[in-house]
């Protein structure tokens, strides 16, 4: 009996330390793209201020044409 309970324990942390790893992968995963994400928005908001100031100076290109 206490053979099969070793055993049993034994297996028990094997799956544990599997599951650990795999959630180990996921959190990485995850920081990854969260940094990627991050940098993809300061990107657009750079590009963003960068279109209001473009606007705000009043540049003829972005204009609408008057209507006729």
């Amino acid at each position: 009996m206490d053979e099969d309970r070793l055993v049993d324990i034994e297996s028990k942390l094997a799956h544990q330390d599997q599951m650990l790893a795999d959630l180990n992968t996921a959190l990485s995963d995850q920081q990854s793209q969260l940094i990627r994400l991050g940098a993809l928005c300061e990107s657009l908001v750079a590009r963003l201020r960068s279109l209001a100031d473009s606007s705000a100076a009043g540049d003829p290109a972005d204009e609408r044409p008057p209507h006729y």
